[in-house]
Order: C-alpha cells, then sequence, then structure tokens
C-alpha cells in the first residue's frame, strides 16, 4: 500500500475518534484524508453489493430502511448513518468502515450521496445500484434549478451501474430512456390524486427531453404522476414494484405494494410511502425475497426523526421535518395537516435557513401552498423564528383569517403560547431548527 493511502486511513480514523469525543460532525475526517490523497476512494477495497442512493428529498429515511431491511435479513451493512452525504462524509465514513488496509469490513455498502456532489464521488467509487428518488426545486440559492441538478446526476451514471428510478418523476425517468436493465418504481391510481396541477409552479409542464408540452392523467403531487409528452412520446414506465394503495383505519395505517404485500406503518404521507417504495424496490433487487422484505418495514420508525411525537405540558403533537429552500417537502406536510379532521393548531418555524452555509434569502417561502390551510379546520396559525415577519407577510397573502395567526420572534416564546392548549399541534420546520423544538417539548414513541 501506497505510504500516502495508509496517511491519509490513519489520519481520517484518529481524526474521526477525536471529533466523536468532542461532538463534532462527520466530514472533517475527509477533508483531511483527501488532502493526503485525493483519490483515497480509489484505493479502499469495497464489497461486490454496493447501493447509492441521491435525490432531492427522502435519501436519509430511504437509505436508513434499505439498511434496516438488508440488516433483518442477515447482512452486514455499512452506511453514512449520520447523513453526511457530500465527497468528505462519504469518505469519512467509507474510511471508518475499513480496516488499516482499506478493505470494507461488510457485506454491503449504502451510501446517502448528495446530487450535487455524486458526480466527484463516483468518479472513483461505482455503485452497482444507484437508487434516484425525486428531483425538485431544493436549496436553490446552492443548487440552482432542478434541471440543472438533473444534468450533474447524469455526469455520475456510469454504464455499468443498474439504475432504480421512480417512473412518476419525469425529470428522474429521463435517466432511463433508452438504458436497458432499468428498474421501475411507482404509485398507481391514489384516492388522494388530482386531475390538475394544485402547485405553486409546475416543473412538469413541458418534457425534460424534447421540451414539448407534458399532459397528465393524473398527479399524485406536485410535477410527480402519469405523464406523456405531446412530442416525442416520453410517458411514464411500467413499474416493476408499485404502491397500488394506502389504508388508514382505525387508528391504523398500512400501504400495500404490487397488490400484495400489505406493510403497516404509522404514516401515510405520499413522501414516506414512497421513501418506503423505493428502499423495498432497491431491497428487492439487492436479493432480499419481497415478502422479506414488506416483514422487516412493516412498522419501522424511522431513527433519523424525521417523524417526532411529543407533549408540551397538556399539549399533544406532532413534528414534521421538512427542508428549508424546499417547497415541495412544506406541500407534503401541508398536506397532512389538511387531511387530519381532528382539531388541530399549526406551527412554522424559520429560525435558520441553512445549517450548511450563510442565506438570508427567503423567497421560497413564496412557492409553499400555504393556501391549501385554507382548506382546513385550523384553530391557530403560529410563526416563530428569526423570519417570522417573513412567514407574516407570506400568510397575510395566502387568505388565512387573520385573527388565527399568530406570530412570535423567538421558538420558546411560541411554545409557551401553544402549552397546555387543547388543540392537537403539528409543528412543521427543518433540520436546522429542528432542535429549537424538540428542547422543549417531551418526545413520546410514534403510536
Amino acid at each position: 500500500m501506497k505510504i500516502r493511502v495508509f496517511t491519509a486511513i490513519l489520519v481520517c480514523k484518529v481524526v474521526r475518534g477525536l471529533a466523536k469525543l468532542m461532538g463534532r460532525g462527520s466530514s472533517l475526517p475527509g477533508k483531511y484524508a483527501l488532502k493526503i490523497c485525493p483519490d483515497i476512494l480509489a484505493h479502499l477495497k469495497l464489497p461486490e453489493l454496493s447501493i447509492a442512493v441521491t435525490g432531492s428529498n427522502g435519501k436519509t429515511s430511504t437509505v436508513e430502511m434499505i439498511a434496516h431491511v438488508l440488516k433483518s435479513n442477515g447482512l452486514k451493512v455499512a452506511y453514512n448513518k449520520e447523513g453526511s452525504n457530500q465527497i468528505e462524509g462519504v469518505v469519512t465514513f467509507l474510511i471508518g468502515a475499513s480496516t488499516m488496509g482499506g478493505k470494507v469490513k461488510s457485506d454491503v455498502i449504502l451510501l446517502e450521496a448528495d446530487e450535487r456532489y455524486s458526480r466527484r464521488i463516483f468518479k472513483y467509487f461505482r455503485p452497482k445500484y444507484f437508487v434516484i428518488n425525486n428531483l425538485y426545486r431544493d436549496q436553490m440559492t446552492r443548487n440552482g434549478h432542478p434541471e440543472f441538478i438533473k444534468s450533474v446526476i447524469g455526469d455520475a451514471i456510469y454504464d455499468e451501474m443498474t439504475l432504480i428510478l421512480n417512473a412518476d418523476d419525469p425529470l428522474v425517468s429521463s435517466f432511463g430512456e433508452g438504458r436497458e436493465g432499468t428498474v421501475w418504481f411507482g404509485a398507481g391510481k391514489l384516492p388522494t390524486d388530482t386531475k390538475t396541477h394544485e402547485g405553486i409552479y409546475d416543473d412538469g409542464r413541458y418534457c425534460p427531453i424534447c421540451k414539448q408540452p407534458m399532459i397528465y392523467e393524473y398527479y399524485h403531487y406536485n410535477h410527480i404522476g402519469k405523464f406523456r409528452c405531446t412530442g416525442c412520446g416520453f410517458a411514464r414506465h411500467d413499474t416493476d414494484h408499485t404502491l397500488t394503495s394506502t389504508q388508514e383505519e382505525g387508528g391504523k395505517a398500512s400501504i400495500t405494494i404490487d397488490g400484495k404485500y400489505n406493510i403497516p406503518v404509522f404514516f401515510t404521507g405520499i413522501y414516506h410511502c414512497y421513501n418506503i417504495l423505493a428502499a423495498f424496490t432497491a431491497s428487492t433487487v439487492a436479493g432480499i425475497a419481497p415478502d422479506k422484505a414488506a416483514e422487516a418495514l412493516g412498522g419501522y420508525i424511522l431513527k433519523s426523526g424525521r417523524i417526532s411525537d411529543f407533549t408540551l405540558g397538556k399539549t399533544q403533537g406532532r413534528l414534521l421535518l421538512s427542508k428549508h429552500e424546499n417547497s415541495v417537502s412544506y406541500d407534503r406536510s401541508i398536506d397532512v395537516v389538511v387531511k387530519d379532521k381532528r382539531k388541530k393548531s399549526v406551527m412554522f418555524i424559520v429560525d435558520a435557513i441553512s445549517r450548511k452555509y450563510y442565506t438570508s434569502d427567503s423567497s421560497w417561502l413564496w412557492d409553499i401552498n400555504f393556501e391549501k390551510l385554507k382548506e382546513a379546520d385550523i384553530e391557530e396559525v403560529i410563526l416563530a423564528g428569526q423570519y417570522c415577519d417573513d412567514l407574516a407577510v407570506r400568510f397575510d397573502l395566502a387568505g388565512i383569517d387573520q385573527p388565527k395567526i399568530k406570530v412570535f420572534e423567538t421558538v420558546q416564546e411560541a411554545a409557551d403560547h401553544c402549552r397546555d392548549k387543547d388543540p392537537f399541534l403539528y409543528v412543521i420546520t427543518c433540520f436546522s431548527d429542528k432542535e429549537k423544538i424538540l428542547s422543549i417539548v417531551t418526545r413520546r414513541e410514534l403510536a
């Protein structure tokens, strides 16, 4: 082994150990390793089975569920649990799972890959399977338009990879055009589908291949649905695995895949269903029997904390983690609130827009369909955090009854206002702000 490779591995492991003791993040050790050996990924000995997952939303949850299925079926899995998905974090994770000789000690490598950095990661490490879940307007300050991210991901796709694609997303689906061996997942027609597009903007209006107008038979949400181009004929592909139904009755919920695999779930939000479907598909492609995959996924509670139940004094509530700078993520959380028929209030927290880079751009708030809340029976809308006034201006033009809107500059003040109240409380915020509410409330096990 070259001395620089050994040195990079040694330094990464030492810095990683020290960082853990200090409670620091997971990218710094990989950054040092890359400075010592820029092509360190090319020198690691990886297992034959490797799966990478990318997309605008749901990467961490999907990876966690795939890992759970594979481990439940006897495989040793190494994956980036911390969700650090840019190249420095990936290097940290892979070296952390390796011996000093650079051999990864697992049966499977499972990798969450940042959509913008995947082409750098895959320059030296080519996963056998590449799952692409969705492409939305996400962190546009950093990423630009999803058409740009589509071109970036295209540079990360190599002939030897097997693609596992969301057939319902035209941007994602276009990666499989003319490509043999692609595996497809998607949803069949569901009762919650709409005939018309309901978002603030429409990224499915034009074909990603020929740019001619597209028509939809139905929409699941945003630009996700059954589509067809009026020009080149590009259309939703038939699926290998399909979400065929969702059920909620008597306080219990489940989804059905392929019309026969029933999976009990704690939550039937459509984005969570897609994450489960992607995990199910990737697991079966990796060799797990469909019934075993469904059994492992049944009732599984995400450890990543994307959804958390809590109490605030006598107030019962649920935290729905969305992504700042990602209107589709917020829209799906709003759908959950609108669907819930009980007496409820909802709190939106925007206190720090990003934990990765500084920006004070709040223009993405105007892409969120807050107008949907007019359809819901809501007691109060609580707006909290440093950007509460930006939220207040947006809500002023959303047509929500002004007496229902309460504005607080701090999360603590907003929490104090909601404490010991009767309505169920939904809190919608981002990873960057979640601890500001979780440090105040008492978390409960998800029902």
